[in-house]
């Protein structure tokens, strides 16, 4: 299996759920770090959907993302896991990954069974930073 180094470094494509405009929140943070590093972020959340956060353009669902994503990093609560794994396997994303203190059995389940990598309780920020800068 990849380890996190290695999955920052193959996978650049990544759709952030729950993207927020307010640019103090964690989510903001993350994903303008990320871009800075070479990332393209595509912003998901459904009651800003067709608006823009940080200059990309908000989707209300991952599923209407219209390019290749890789990772799905999830900035939402446990419960509502489930629904965004079984997306994550409709677009064939390669991971699945949740922030600090997100986790979720049964997406793990869901996702590893069609081969996507799961990753819970993990910030991609602090990760990439552990090993990139």
């Amino acid at each position: 299996m990849e380890n996190i180094k290695e999955i920052l470094k193959k996978y650049k494509n990544i759709a952030l759920v729950g993207a927020s405009k307010d640019l103090t929140k964690t989510s903001s943070i993350v994903m303008k770090y990320l871009q800075d590093n070479g990332f393209k972020v595509y912003p998901v959340n459904p009651s800003m959907k067709g608006e823009k956060i940080l200059g990309e353009k908000v989707f209300g669902n991952i599923s209407e993302i219209d390019n290749p994503v890789e990772i799905v990093d999830v900035f939402r609560p446990s419960n509502e896991v489930v629904t965004i794994a079984e997306e994550t396997v409709k677009i064939n994303a390669k991971v699945l990954w949740l922030q600090l203190d997100i986790s979720n059995e049964e997406a793990k389940k869901i996702v590893e069974t069609n081969n996507i990598i799961y990753i819970d309780n993990k910030c991609t920020k602090i990760e990439y930073e552990k090993y990139f800068n």
